[in-house]
């Protein structure tokens, strides 16, 4: 049997970049898929692990990061409402697109006996991808969950079809992951 663990990246954002306005309101809809699916995996008592951009400043810890979206009017307070970490949570602040670059997380993944990685946040085509790619090469069994993410709509087919392409990296919904993991509800 396999030990997941929940990747949710990047959904802590102020959407201050280009196409921001245009991704908030995809990440608010995939952010309620990922707290369906946060929910499973605390019920589970399977690790959940946040990796967010930094927004470059290189003071900022996470919770602080998180607690600055939580004041923000529309998605990027929604979404940090929604899905701040709890106490039992891992989180770490990475510098670049993949959850692997220069931070700790294949460490924590190798301490907490994980084997399978469910990607979930944003964007699908950017840091996800990176982190699927990643993950793969590290022999990860990698799974991304198409609906928990967001992406600009003229870019999602394109990096569905790539991430399919790849090979070690499952692309489903979350009603087949749940199912996949025995819960259909």
């Amino acid at each position: 049997m396999r030990r997941p663990a929940l990747i949710i990246i990047d959904l802590f954002s102020r959407f201050d970049f280009p196409d921001g306005q245009r991704l908030a309101p995809l990440a608010l809809k995939a952010a309620k898929k990922v707290r369906q699916l946060r929910n499973i995996f605390d019920e589970k008592q399977w690790p959940v692990i946040y990796a967010n951009d930094n927004f470059g400043d290189w003071k900022c810890g996470f919770h602080q990061l998180a607690e600055v979206c939580r004041h923000e009017e529309g998605p990027a307070g929604d979404i940090a409402k929604l899905l701040f970490p709890g106490p039992d949570h891992y989180t770490l602040l990475k510098p670049k697109h993949s959850a692997f670059l220069a931070t700790p997380l294949t460490v924590l993944l190798a301490k907490l006996g994980v084997d399978q990685l469910v990607l979930v946040g944003m964007a699908l085509d950017s840091c996800v991808l990176a982190t699927a790619i990643e993950a793969n090469s590290r022999e990860f069994s990698t799974v991304v969950v198409s609906d928990a993410t967001a992406c600009i709509a003229e870019r999602r087919q394109a990096a569905l079809k790539l991430l399919r392409s790849t090979g070690g990296v499952e692309v489903c919904t979350s009603a087949v992951l749940m199912g996949l993991h025995g819960d259909h509800g």
